[in-house]
């Protein structure tokens, strides 16, 4: 299980986005309210925005904890975006512990992160996956699929693995898309954006929830979510 969120907006920081709310992914790695698998999100995580003048997102992973990297903590207020995909890792067990194994990943036009976890035998191996972890092999499906068929490719294996838990979220800097598949998610319209996460970041009543098996669209004309097929 993991925490995630995205931002799509007028330009913020990273530490804004990241590190500096009451209750945001920092507070997350080792005090998540709202997760319902494992209890603390300490193996790794990533954060990849879309920069002025360039097409490919770029992205930071690591394998520590958030907490524990000064390195970031330190550049993060001078990263800017209007697009950011930020997540904090609580490993499947037996899974990878480096750095490559921690979303968000990407095909080089769309970041996307799975909060949850899948049997890695029920999806096929893919050379083109960043790692050998189940996070990083659906990934590689989702992309494969096609992000407009994301649903699809969720019903699919969730055929396969009746237990898995499939919340993504995905940007290309132009729009999110997000879906529940396993837990909620929410989230909220700012003045100057948009943020769709796990959990809230604070308590502000303003918040909506997004129940399971829904998705989520954030484009600049506004919030969409519909229900998903069973």
């Amino acid at each position: 299980m993991c925490r995630h969120l995205a931002w799509l907006g007028e330009p913020r920081s990273v530490a804004d986005l990241v590190l500096e709310r009451s209750h945001g992914l920092l507070t997350q790695s080792w005090a998540p309210r709202r997760q319902t698998r494992g209890i603390m999100n300490a193996d790794g995580w990533g954060v990849g925005f879309f920069a002025e003048g360039r097409d490919e997102p770029v992205r930071w992973r690591s394998a520590k904890p958030l907490w524990a990297d000064a390195s970031f903590a330190s550049v993060a207020p001078v990263l800017v975006s209007r697009a950011v995909l930020a997540a904090v890792r609580s490993a499947t067990a037996g899974m990878p512990m480096d750095e490559s194994a921690a979303a968000p990943f990407t095909d080089g036009r769309w970041l996307l992160s799975h909060n949850g976890r899948v049997d890695r035998s029920v999806l096929p191996a893919r050379n083109d996956a960043e790692s050998v972890c189940d996070s990083a092999v659906l990934a590689a499906h989702v992309f494969a699929e096609g992000v407009d068929r994301v649903g699809e490719t969720v019903r699919k294996v969730a055929a396969l693995d009746p237990g898995a838990s499939l919340n993504l979220l995905l940007t290309d800097g132009s729009r999110i898309v997000g879906l529940t598949w396993g837990d909620p998610a929410g989230y909220l319209v700012e003045p100057d954006g948009v943020v769709v996460a796990s959990e809230p970041w604070d308590d502000d009543p303003r918040w909506v929830d997004v129940p399971d098996r829904h998705l989520i669209e954030v484009t600049p004309g506004g919030v969409t979510v519909t229900a998903l097929e069973s």
